[in-house]
């Protein structure tokens, strides 16, 4: 989930199956959840190459959900030939340009809006390095194709789908800081009980600082969350790995810790929260 850095489910499948297998069924699924919990929320989805099918992107669009998705454009040579015919080209700005075709695979018996982008980017200077003040600079471009359902600016579907890196940072963080990527045992079972306990564990962190921290007002383009999260790793040595003695006085547990400013104040800031409910 973009706006909170969550994980809504996850579905198991074996490690020796293409990305998208299955993925049909349980993207479904997940959409119908998300319906009967909140009918007029606009779903959106940015998925990567391995999901492009037309069964996939046509479910998605049944569905209402607005879309965008990488094409695996070095599988269509007529991609190609269409990029290297192509000699007038719309900006978006100084880095980014883009054209529209009417194009979609021969296979395929529905059409899509299809976005050919390039990238401007300084070609590296081979030989050499001359330190002169004025030295020229050759530009050399990167292609990527996106198909999409949206209607809006091309500025807007390409910042829109380049969103998708927070969406690899979340699942980073799971790997790294709640080892969700750790297979514990060999039997399908536990590994399930195993991932959805690491799941859990980043979705209930991200609960509590959504709780504890202000909410933006707006979103943006790229749908970055609308909290500023700190990484389980962060919240662990401010708060958890913290030296202290759990005493009893009086009959009530009480955790003593050393005398620290920053360290008050961060306990605080979590805390409040859950003694005003």
């Amino acid at each position: 989930m973009a706006q909170t850095g969550q994980f809504l489910d996850r579905f198991h499948r074996p490690g020796n199956v293409h990305d998208s297998n299955g993925a049909t069924a349980f993207a479904r699924q997940c959409f119908r959840i998300v319906r009967n919990r909140l009918p007029q929320a606009v779903l959106e989805a940015r998925i990567d190459s391995a999901f492009f099918s037309e069964d996939f992107l046509s479910q998605l669009a049944r569905q209402g959900v607005e879309f965008t998705a990488s094409v695996p454009f070095a599988r269509f040579p007529k991609l190609k030939n269409l990029i290297e015919r192509r000699e007038r080209w719309r900006r978006i700005d100084d880095t980014w340009s883009c054209f529209e075709p009417k194009w979609t695979p021969d296979s395929w018996t529905r059409r899509f809006r299809i976005l050919i982008i390039r990238q401007k980017k300084k070609k590296p200077t081979k030989g050499e390095l001359q330190l002169d003040l004025f030295e020229p600079v050759s530009h050399e471009y990167e292609y990527s194709v996106i198909v999409t359902n949206k209607t809006t600016s091309a500025r807007h579907v390409l910042d829109f789908h380049h969103g998708r890196g927070s969406q690899e940072g979340i699942f980073a963080e799971g790997k790294s800081q709640c080892q969700l990527g750790y297979i514990p045992v060999r039997k399908k079972t536990g590994n399930q009980i195993y991932c959805l306990s690491a799941m859990l564990a980043h979705n209930l962190t991200r609960e509590l600082q959504m709780q504890a921290t202000p909410r933006s007002e707006t979103t943006t383009a790229k749908r970055r969350p609308l909290w500023v999260f700190e990484s389980l790793k962060t919240i662990r040595h401010r708060l958890v790995r913290r030296a202290g003695r759990l005493l009893f006085p009086q009959g009530r547990f009480t955790l003593s810790l050393g005398a620290n400013k920053t360290v008050q104040r961060d306990f605080e800031k979590y805390m409040s929260p859950r003694q005003a409910s």
